[in-house]
């Protein structure tokens, strides 16, 4: 098969969409090897994240109207690069499909990630929802087969935007191998080493922003001698933790950290003591997973898409927003968590593996060409 990808997010975005379009890619490359896969990019590339393969071809615009208005050429122009390369599907990886796709004669699949703009609409500008919701419905109407990362944004997909449940299939993702590999003791002391990290710690992983509810975290340390490790891009929300750090004297507590390579922050999971994810939303929630692989004890939010990706042996919060309840569960996992408990929620987060992840995505293609799930 000739796929060819929206591959946007893959080469300019370091963290959600880029980290799932890269793995998708890497992952279909390994085990179906005899696929060609056609990257387009709409302009000169800022990340260097993929190990590009012998399979991997990679699509810029070629007229230097299309390079100057590269947002179109992605959005509408692509099209006829799409005939020309006589591909046989085209995957739009972040809710995205160019206009006309459905009259090249060329199948076509979105993912969809997540409806955040419609449950959370106060941290979106009106112009942006505006423009998301046209692209997914548009996408959702045009696409062959839509394909969502978890069960809840499935059902967010039949409730808002009407769409069949017979054209939705669920694919989860999995994680870079990076974080599924073993360290060795002098690869953790020199992480710890170069960032000042204490013997031990809590961690949380994500944007530092409201949705991601890293506050309520740092407001539980509060007269504990747990020590907190951040990772993650700062946002305006930071501002209002940091002011709390100072106002209650934390600062010795809290670490915030940028610019992990992979290595770095896959090695960071494994000197963790826990790994906590309080976020009020998801589409899924890729740190968890992350930090299963890791074999570090999570505690999460108890509803939305939460348990599908951490399972019945991590540990839950009935209300992600209260410090007590999030300082009561840390102490729950200091004092009762167990070698079979961490045994149980590794053998749960195999079937997030690459392997079978990349045999459901062989087997969509497969039935959008031959329209069988119908």
């Amino acid at each position: 098969m000739k796929i060819g990808y929206d591959a946007k997010r893959m080469f300019h975005n370091n963290t959600g969409l880029g980290n799932y379009s890269r793995d998708l890619v890497r992952i279909l490359a390994t085990y179906y090897p005899d696929n060609e896969y056609y990257l387009y990019n709409p302009k000169p590339a800022k990340i260097n994240r993929l190990a590009l393969t012998s399979q991997m071809v990679v699509k810029q615009p070629e007229n230097w109207l299309s390079q100057k208005l590269h947002f179109l050429w992605r959005s509408k122009w692509i099209t006829k690069d799409i005939i020309n390369d006589q591909l046989d599907i085209f995957h739009g990886l972040s809710g995205e499909l160019p206009f006309g796709i459905n009259k090249t004669g060329v199948k076509s699949v979105v993912t969809i990630h997540d409806l955040i703009f419609i449950h959370f609409p106060e941290l979106y500008k009106p112009i942006d929802r505006k423009i998301y919701t046209a692209k997914f419905k548009q996408a959702a109407r045009n696409a062959d087969k839509i394909v969502a990362i978890s069960e809840q944004t499935k059902n967010d997909l039949v409730k808002f935007f009407n769409v069949s449940p017979k054209k939705i299939s669920v694919i989860y993702q999995g994680c870079h191998n990076a974080f599924k590999q073993s360290y060795s003791d002098e690869l953790k002391n020199a992480v710890k080493d170069k960032f000042g990290l204490p013997d031990s710690f809590i961690l949380n992983v994500g944007t530092i922003e409201a949705r991601k509810n890293a506050f309520s975290i740092v407001k539980a340390i509060k007269g504990t001698d747990y020590q907190l490790v951040l990772v993650g891009r700062k946002t305006a929300y930071y501002n209002e933790i940091e002011a709390y750090i100072k106002q209650h004297n934390l600062s010795a507590q809290v670490h915030f950290l940028e610019g992990l390579n992979l290595e770095e922050l896959a090695i960071l999971y494994q000197l963790a003591d826990i790994f906590i994810y309080p976020s009020i939303y998801e589409g899924f929630g890729i740190p968890i997973i992350e930090a299963m692989f890791s074999k570090t004890p999570v505690i999460t939010n108890k509803y939305g898409v939460f348990p599908e990706a951490a399972g019945p042996y991590s540990y839950y919060l009935d209300d992600v927003t209260d410090p007590n309840e999030i300082q009561n569960k840390i102490e729950e996992v200091y004092e009762h968590d167990s070698r079979e408990r961490i045994a149980n929620s590794y053998a749960f987060v195999q079937k997030f593996n690459d392997d079978v992840i990349a045999k459901k995505w062989h087997k969509i293609y497969i039935q959008t060409l031959q329209k069988s799930y119908l």
